[in-house]
């Protein structure tokens, strides 16, 4: 049986404009014409029109479903791999907005009257936060939108406005208040990030480049070295434990002197581990040498001194874990150095971990 254009048309729910069209690029050719001209469709024909339209349900270009008609399974298997990689970004993509959307509802049912600044504040800064982060890290993120603008969030701003009230007054970043706050701050970041230091990273550049961040969050540069001055100097107290006054002394003279140097190498260190980077390939010894830069720029060259430090850090990973550094990233560096020292092949490196 054949069918004219207009008959299959109506039988499969397609228009005939959408049957020329697939004509013309080749993906459905009738097999038979009448001697008027017109377009005959057999039954091979239409079993091949409702594969075509079994594939535009999964939303499939049609020259990805031309390519899957000539019978390639391993072309196949790529355009499963990825369309479920177009469904996990838009989950992802839908979580964000339905986020956004709840957070400004809240802010609605939460003011009588609300303004339309807060409102646009609102929308302004998660533009910001598009500028900066991917959208698998939004949705990671999500808790710490939550902690700044409800629920523990009233504890977020009231943390930072008591760190913007010790600068005002002139505080140290050294006192006790300054040091207990840094704890407090470096806690909240942690939770925030999940300990991703490539998140903290970003979210230092966020907070010092952009203003409108900076307006609704309350954080700034300023801000944040401050803290970082104190939580060095809470580190420093740690030290105290440890270290002799002698090697104190080469300590103060230069402690915190690149927090974003450090923060950015752990950023860079935690990418090596989850890309499976080697403990002797060339990405992870590049960022071994450079560790081993901002620790003599730190800690100068006494090796000793310097192992020691690396006890500390050991013995107390609290200290590093607010910036991002966790016991399983200081093992990965520990063995890159001891490859790049000793200067061992891939094998010998793998094996020591």
């Amino acid at each position: 049986m054949l069918l004219k254009i207009g008959q299959l048309a109506r039988r499969t729910g397609l228009t005939v404009r959408a049957l020329h069209h697939y004509d013309a690029i080749g993906l459905l050719h009738p097999s038979a014409r009448s001697g008027a001209g017109y377009r005959l469709y057999n039954q091979d024909d239409v079993s091949r029109l409702y594969r075509i339209q079994a594939l535009r349900r999964l939303d499939l270009s049609l020259a990805e479903i031309a390519r899957l008609l000539e019978g390639d399974s391993a072309d196949l298997q790529s355009v499963i791999e990825q369309q479920i990689a177009v469904l996990d970004r838009q989950q992802v993509r839908t979580a964000v907005l339905r986020d956004r959307l709840a957070t400004l509802l809240a802010r609605v049912r939460a003011n009588a009257e609300p303004a339309l600044p807060d409102w646009l504040g609102t929308l302004e800064l998660m533009a910001v936060h598009d500028k900066y982060f991917t959208a698998d890290e939004l949705n990671a993120m999500r808790l710490l939108r939550h902690k700044l603008e409800r629920g523990d969030a009233a504890g977020g701003r009231a943390l930072v406005q008591e760190i913007r009230a010790l600068m005002q007054r002139g505080v140290p970043p050294e006192s006790e208040p300054a040091q207990a706050l840094a704890a407090a701050w470096r806690e909240l970041v942690r939770r925030s990030m999940g300990g991703d230091a490539r998140l903290i990273f970003k979210l230092d550049t966020m907070q010092r480049q952009e203003p409108v961040a900076q307006s609704q969050t309350g954080v700034d540069g300023a801000l944040i070295d401050y803290m970082s001055a104190a939580a060095t100097a809470r580190r420093l107290r740690v030290y105290e434990k440890y270290l002799s006054p002698a090697e104190m002394a080469r300590l103060r003279a230069d402690a915190g002197r690149r927090p974003r140097a450090w923060l950015a190498l752990f950023a860079a260190l935690r990418d090596c581990i989850e890309q499976g980077c080697a403990a002797d390939s060339p990405a992870t010894q590049q960022l071994c040498r450079h560790w081993l830069a901002l620790a003599r720029e730190e800690w100068g060259d006494d090796a000793e001194l310097q192992r020691k430090i690396q006890a500390v850090h050991a013995a107390e990973p609290e200290m590093l874990s607010g910036i991002g550094m966790t016991p399983e990233m200081s093992a990965y560096l520990d063995r890159g150095i001891a490859c790049l020292q000793a200067n061992v092949g891939a094998e010998s490196c793998s094996d020591s971990g």
